[in-house]
Order: C-alpha cells, then structure tokens, then sequence
C-alpha cells in the first residue's frame, strides 16, 4: 500500500509540495470531525461531576458550532490543494505523453499500440485522475489517525494499547493478503480494457470494409466476445476481492467487540476510570475506522497500480534521438554541386530482419528520382527514412552534405514536404488545415496556395468558404479534394525537398488532372523524391531506381532502362497491356 501512494505521490512532480501540504489539513479536518464526540465527552463528564452551568453550556454549543466550521474551511483547503492538483498533475501528464508521442519512430504506432495509448488516455488517467488523487491526504491522514487511537488507549491503560496493536497487526495481515490478490486481478482487469479498446478501434476503423465482405456477424461476434471477456474479467475481480473485504469487516467488528470486552472487564475490577470508560463508549466505533478505510481503499489502489505501469510502459517507449544540433543550409544545382540527398550504403529491418539492404544512391537538387518496383520491395521505407520515421539500421542518409541524425528534428522537416495517397485532414476548418504548411502564413498566402493546389474554386462553395469545418479525417470531403487541400499545405510550406507517394494512383479521372497540375505547381524548382506507381508519371524523371528485395536491382534514365530489357522493362510492358 505505501509503496503504491509512494508511486502516486511520485508522478505529482511540481505539485508535490501541494499534495503534502493537504496531508496537514486533511489531517485537521480529521480532528475536527472527532470534536463533537469529544465536546460530548466533556459534556457528560461535567454532568456526572455535577459541574455543569448555563456558561459552560454556552461556551460548548460554540465550540461545537466551530468545529463545524472550521471542518468546512479544512475540507474545502484540502479539496483545493489535493483533488485540483490531481486534475493539474494529469493535464500536464497527458501534454508530456503527446510530446513523447510525437517523437517515437513510426513503427511504434504500427505494432498494435494504438489500444494501448487509447486505453491509458481514455481509461487509466481518467481512474487514477478521479478515484485516487482525491483520497491521498485521506490515506495519509489515516495512518496517523490510527496511530493517535493507539497512542490513545496506551495512556488509557497499557493492556488496551497493547490489544489494540494486536488488532491493528491483524488488520494489516488480512490488508497484505487482500492486496496481493487484488494486485493480480488488477492487472488481468487493465489488460483487458486495452485489449477491448484495441478491438473497438479495428471494428470502427474497419467497418466500411466489415460490411462491404459481410461479415458483420463474424466481426460483431468478436467485439461481443471481448466485451464479455471484459465483464467477466470483472466480476472475476469483484468475486476476490469480496471475501477480503468481508475479512476486513468482520476484523473490524471482532476487533471493537474485543477492545470494548476488556475494557468493561477492567472497568468492573475498577482498573478503568469511569470517565475513560465514558470515553472508550464514545469512541468504540471510531477505534479501527481508519485502519479499516485505508485497507478498504484497496481495489482502487490496486487498479491504480496496474494502471500506472501502464502509463509508464508508453512513457518507456524508446524516442527517435533528437540530438542534432546543425541546421540544414540551402545547395545550389550544378555538376560539382554537394547533392540534395545522399543515401550511403543504408539498411534497416523493423524487426532483425532486414528490409533495406546496403542501399546507395544520390539525387542533386532540382532533380526528380523515382522509386519503382514491386509492392513490400522497400520504396516506403526507403522514403521514410528520410524523414526520420525510422532511423536507419547501419549507414548514413545525408541532406545538404549533413548527416540527418546530426541536424536537429525541426530543421530536417523545414526542409521537406511530403504527399501521400492516404491524406488525413484534422475536424477543424479548411484554412487551418491548409495553414498547418505554416502557421504564421497570412490569409493572402494561403488562398494563393489554395489556387495553386486547384482547390480554391471548391473551397468557396462549401458552406463557410474557408471556414467551413471538415469532418474528422476529411470525412466530409472527396478524396481528390482532401489530396489537393494536403497539396495546398505543402505549398505553403515551400520546402525544397518533396517526397511524393503518387497521390494520383486512387482518385477518379475528374480530379486526377486537378492533382496533376497541383502537383506541377509544387514539385516546381524541387528536389524530388518519388513513389511510383504508374509509371508513365516518372518517364521524364532525371533518375529511375529499381527496388526489389531492399535492393536497387536497376538505376538509369527510363529511355536506359527499357533498353536493358529487364525488371523495368518488364513492368513498363504488364501496364502498357
């Protein structure tokens, strides 16, 4: 149990002073609550010494009034110094998780991690935010309660102190047994919530397809098992955690009977002074209520445990390394010119098994180099890689003459665009979407590159104009639309370096020469590095890469390389049929 409020109290970082401060007034607060049963002490023993007046009646009622009140004022200070930290500390945690995300290489988002990050945004902040951030200073203030109780009846007579210790000592047995039980259907319990988000994800991202092959049923079928699996993983957890819990109860009510047994046997052997037999009568019930509440904050503890390796398994996630401190500087097209892009002897495997294998090649700026060959032969990746998705396995890439692990993150993306066939635009509306190329653009910058992407006439006919907010994703939009907004942004960005996935290869013929001409506007005085999938989009290209097996099996011109007759050949002739 400490070790897990050690956890919590932990992760409070800058808020840690607050958080203990609220120790002290919870602590008060605690007190004062007990003022009534003592003022009710006071009082009864007055009438049985036969000392009470209307003055001492006065001056009680007012105390009693104020314990309340200052119960009111501790109660709210605590509220203020502990349960908005708790929603502080989180809000803070969550800016550090997207900071931490965005720095992570690709591949991280594509291994099934995806329910993970939903389910400790969505599920594991959100519990220890609302059900234990607001307990800490109760918890704390618990322990030292239960001590003053023991304490208390240690001055009352030293064998009363010592059964309560031998109770409380119980208390932390059945407490012990009860957190390690709990702990591992925690685990189970928070496993599964990412599992079920995991699957809720790939149901809806999937759906279109889901109906489009019928299997709505088979599918369904899946998500009903994993949210079964999810109640019962539950109910599991309820089922061991309730014998423990009636454990703690009946220690608790075990444990009064006894304390108030022994104190009625020393009262009748006149051991005890009626006035602390008073006081033992008064305050029976609340012996062991601290104890008891603490041990029984132990399912959300428990939960609370698990949840936190969960957000400190996303946090371990190794980041790409951003320790370049060079800025990328500008080259000049020519013979003897440092090439724009420089692949030196570059491979690279997602898992031990190597993708990429010793590939090699230069691009000089404003010059166009193409990426063909089969599907899964290593284009994306090799594209990828430039843009620090990936880092790479063994060589070097270099950009101007720099190796790129050597140039700072923010200056490697200043200098590059990148197009691809699947364009994602953010719920938010079409000027900040296209504005995203770069914010500080004035509204005349970005109609001017609206123009050029072929997508200020349709952009005008929404119902806001440029204002008009789109759905998630572009949801609301066609796919030739939402791929020359996405031109539009690179556009304003102006990089000189652009990597293009054929953005072409999955749009009608209506918006295929709109995206041509966009794009012809883009590339314009760029260095290029394209993904080809129709070829007769890259004839004129300055360079031809063959990709196949992570290798450049063919490089050349298109004219050279349909004369060798090989897999370039070959590929040309299949579409040209």
């Amino acid at each position: 149990m400490l070790k897990i409020l050690h956890r919590l109290i932990g992760i409070t970082g800058k808020y840690k002073t607050r958080i203990r401060l609220s120790y002290i007034t919870s602590f008060i607060k605690g007190i004062v609550m007990k003022a009534p049963r003592m003022l009710c002490f006071i009082v009864i023993n007055l009438f049985m010494q036969g000392q009470m007046d209307q003055k001492k009646c006065l001056y009680l009622g007012i105390a009693l009034l104020a314990s309340v009140v200052i119960q009111m004022v501790f109660e709210h200070i605590t509220n203020v110094l502990q349960s908005a930290s708790g929603y502080m500390v989180f809000a803070d945690m969550r800016m550090r998780l997207g900071d931490h995300l965005r720095k992570l290489p690709m591949g991280y988002f594509t291994e099934g991690n995806m329910g993970k990050i939903s389910a400790v945004l969505a599920t594991d902040m959100v519990f220890i935010e609302e059900n234990c951030m607001g307990v800490l200073s109760e918890l704390v203030s618990f322990i030292i309660s239960q001590g003053l109780m023991v304490l208390m009846m240690f001055v009352m007579d030293i064998r009363l102190g010592i059964l309560s210790v031998l109770i409380v000592a119980a208390f932390i047995v059945v407490g012990n047994l009860m957190l390690k039980t709990t702990m591992k259907h925690s685990v189970i319990k928070q496993e599964g919530a990412e599992s079920l988000t995991e699957e809720v994800l790939d149901f809806a991202e999937g759906i279109g397809i889901i109906k489009s092959f019928n299997m709505l049923g088979e599918r369904s079928k899946r998500l009903t098992d994993e949210f079964e699996k999810s109640c019962r993983e539950s109910i599991d957890f309820e089922i061991a955690y309730s014998p423990w819990s009636r454990a703690l109860y009946l220690t608790f009510g075990a444990g009064t009977a006894l304390m108030l047994a022994l104190a009625g046997i020393l009262f009748g052997k006149g051991m005890l002074p009626d006035t602390y037999m008073v006081g033992m009568t008064l305050f029976l019930f609340d012996m062991f209520v601290a104890i008891k509440s603490y041990y029984g904050q132990m399912a959300r503890l428990t939960v609370t445990s698990a949840s936190l390796d969960r957000i400190e398994e996303v946090f371990k996630a190794e980041e790409l390394k951003d320790e370049g401190i060079k800025t990328l500087q500008s080259v000049s097209a020519g013979e003897d010119a440092v090439p724009a892009i420089e692949y030196d002897r570059v491979s690279f495997g997602y898992t031990q098994k190597n993708v990429l294998k010793d590939v090699s090649f230069r691009v000089k700026a404003g010059e166009m180099t193409a990426l063909v060959g089969p599907s899964g032969g290593g284009k994306s990746t090799i594209a990828s890689l430039l843009a620090r998705f990936w880092d790479v396995g063994s060589g070097r890439i270099l950009v101007n003459g720099e190796n790129i692990k050597d140039v700072s993150l923010g200056s490697l993306m200043d200098n590059i665009s990148m197009v691809f066939q699947r364009v994602y635009l953010f719920q938010d509306t079409v000027y900040n979407n296209i504005a995203i190329g770069r914010p500080d653009a004035t509204k005349e910058e970005v109609e001017a590159a609206a123009r050029k992407a072929r997508c200020y006439d349709f952009i005008l006919q929404l119902p806001e104009g440029f204002d008009t907010v789109i759905g998630e994703g572009g949801a609301s939009l066609s796919g030739g639309e939402k791929q020359r907004i996405s031109i539009a942004r690179c556009i304003l960005k102006d990089a000189p370096i652009v990597i293009l996935d054929e953005a072409t290869a999955s749009v009608d013929a209506d918006n295929e020469r709109a995206i041509q001409e966009a794009i012809s506007e883009l590339c314009r005085d760029k260095t290029l590095l394209v993904i080809a999938h129709r070829l007769k989009t890259i004839k004129d290209a300055d360079q031809i890469l063959v990709i196949s097996d992570g290798q450049i099996v063919e490089k050349g011109k298109h004219e050279e390389l349909c004369a060798l007759n090989g897999a370039y050949a070959h590929m040309v002739s299949l579409q040209a049929s």
